[in-house]
């Protein structure tokens, strides 16, 4: 197991350095465009591609990093470059954490790559949770999945919602509810690749967003969707069994032989919250998540800090006022904190060390709520610029909420804690 430490080897100082150059020089002059227009930003990605960063390999790599580091460290480069681009960089490995976190080896092996394509090929993938009532309530899934044993097709039914790539990507990972009644114990993981675009999956609403507005988002309708039998994730076998003992545990329950309040509550790493296959792709993804607001807290407080240094007033920089400098002082000690949440969570998820005490989610959570207030702080310092679309850091502003609200609000993300805490079912 490798020790934490905060001090960058040289492979990582390479990538970090790789990463930023190519935020500075391909994302960073085009993001205003795309944030205007709101459109998949196709010929970013593709020069993503090209460089190798928009691969399966790459992130792969960064994965294996036994330090867990530089998979945060890509986060915040490209998310300093523009979080709606970055975020239309990275959205496939949502899915692609989804089939690995539920799949068999020559499902990860079929589907993974497929996702991303060539760099002459792109693809996109998009990971299909949410729906209209089932956002942070997950058990609440109204979509089926429903086996026909004759043809061996599970056919899908349903709305899913919020999906970053959504009805254009080329691979979709969409959770389902196989037996309704066990709730989020009775949900499974299917692929529904590029054939069944048009034949049962289709795009629906395309949303009009406050931020990230270059990452695509929308509905996904599910109408009569078969897919063959070997589009479950983990197989039918391993399915059977889990939800076997899914309802021989709610039948103990109801006989009165339940779990303790301790049991209930868990960590977010339980073994509880590891059979709802949702979670286990959640879980992995928030230190990254909050590395993607470190991103852009960074940007907004190096961009407010350069802006205090130069812009003078009544004779002198205005950083050289001590409310100003307070604010950025204040900025800056938020900003590391952050990062030092995230690259603990991203050690401690690479070494298989439990989040005991929610260190995910709050890793999560402090970094979320972070980016909000140094993003605001920036507008603050500009003033009246700051509140015009002339910078960036109104554009920053807005981005930065949405790590507050999607893969887990602050508010689950505070339930997940204190139920780790505490161990405690607290509702």
């Amino acid at each position: 197991m490798a020790g934490f430490t905060m001090e960058l080897n040289e492979d990582q100082q390479t990538l970090q350095k790789w990463l930023h150059e190519f935020s500075t020089d391909v994302i960073r002059p085009v993001a205003a465009e795309w944030d205007e227009r709101e459109q998949t930003p196709w010929p970013v990605i593709q020069e993503a591609a090209k460089a190798g960063i928009y691969s399966l390999d790459f992130f792969s790599s960064a994965r294996e990093d036994e330090t867990g580091l530089s998979l945060p460290i890509a986060m915040e480069e490209l998310f300093w470059g523009d979080a709606g681009i970055g975020l239309s960089i990275v959205g496939t490995t949502l899915a692609a954490a989804g089939v690995v976190a539920n799949g068999t080896f020559e499902q990860i092996v079929e589907w993974a790559p497929a996702m991303f394509g060539t760099e002459d090929d792109v693809k996109l993938g998009a990971l299909a949770v949410s729906e209209p009532n089932a956002g942070s309530d997950v058990s609440a899934m109204k979509t089926t999945a429903v086996y026909d044993e004759k043809t061996d097709e599970w056919v899908l039914n349903g709305v899913k919602t919020w999906i970053t790539n959504g009805g254009i990507a080329d691979v979709h990972v969409v959770v389902a509810a196989v037996d309704p009644e066990l709730k989020a114990r009775g949900q499974a993981s299917f692929v529904v690749g590029p054939d069944f675009k048009g034949k049962g999956l289709s795009q629906g609403q395309k949303f009009k967003k406050h931020g990230i507005r270059a990452s695509h988002t929308s509905e996904v309708i599910l109408d009569d969707c078969r897919i063959p039998g070997s589009c479950l994730l983990g197989g039918k076998d391993k399915l059977d069994e889990r939800l076997a003992r899914a309802r021989e545990r709610a039948s103990s329950v109801q006989a009165g032989a339940g779990a303790s309040p301790g049991l209930a509550g868990g960590t977010s790493q339980s073994s509880g919250s590891r059979s709802q296959a949702a979670m286990a792709t959640f879980e992995a993804s928030r230190p990254s998540v909050g590395a993607q607001a470190v991103g852009v807290s960074r940007a907004a407080y190096e961009y407010a800090l350069e802006y205090a240094k130069t812009r003078v007033q009544f004779g002198r920089p205005i950083v050289e006022n001590q409310a100003i400098a307070f604010m950025l002082a204040d900025m800056k000690t938020r900003l590391d904190a952050s990062r030092m949440l995230v690259w603990r969570a991203a050690w401690m998820g690479r070494n298989k060390q439990p989040f005991h005490n929610g260190e995910g989610s709050m890793s999560k959570l402090y970094a979320s709520e972070a980016a909000v207030d140094i993003t605001e702080k920036a507008i603050q310092i500009l003033g009246g610029n700051g509140y015009t679309r002339e910078y960036p850091v109104e554009r920053w502003h807005r981005d930065a909420k949405i790590f507050t609200i999607f893969e887990g609000t602050s508010e689950i993300q505070r339930l997940i804690i204190s139920r780790a805490i505490s161990g405690h079912k607290i509702p």
